[in-house]
């Protein structure tokens, strides 16, 4: 159980009653805490058969990952990835279609859902910002080393699929 305490009244949770440990309920004003995962939205953009990648700082500083963040509360997905991307990079891109959608289990804390978009570069300067330290495109040969190995299926099916050499 990732929480103990109530959102609404700040009572404890126990999974007494639902025996259920992703259902936890409050022991004061029976609130169930559905622990649910966080959406993450990610930008694929291709160059001359290369991948744009980021090199992370902070956590899984010094790893590289296809840019990448989180969804907003009452933000749209497409809204989202468009906004991450642009923080990362400076770039403005333009998605052309959820490319694929996968569970990440890499981080015991926080279970997240991936969507993944193949996008177009619209404008902008690339210039790495807010969780990136770098921004660079690679070919498939030269892969650094990945923050996520969710990342890695993705530039495996991108291989496979013949979008990057």
């Amino acid at each position: 159980m990732r929480y103990h305490f109530c959102p609404k009244c700040g009572g404890t949770l126990s999974i007494e009653k639902t025996k259920d440990p992703n259902k936890p309920k409050c022991t004061q004003c029976s609130f169930t805490f559905y622990q649910n995962p966080a959406v993450g939205v990610a930008a694929i953009v291709i160059k001359d058969k290369k991948l744009l990648m980021g090199k992370r700082q902070g956590s899984y500083a010094g790893q590289w990952c296809i840019p990448c963040g989180y969804v907003e509360w009452d933000e749209d997905v497409y809204d989202a990835v468009v906004r991450e991307f642009f923080e990362e990079t400076g770039l403005k891109i333009n998605i052309s279609y959820v490319y694929t959608v996968l569970s990440n289990f890499h981080n015991p804390a926080q279970h997240t859902v991936g969507i993944w978009f193949m996008a177009e570069v619209a404008s902008g300067t690339e210039e790495a910002g807010d969780d990136l330290e770098e921004v660079e495109y690679f070919s498939y040969a030269d892969m650094p080393v990945l923050a996520f190995p969710t990342d890695r299926d993705v530039i495996e099916k991108l291989k496979t699929e013949g979008f990057i050499n």
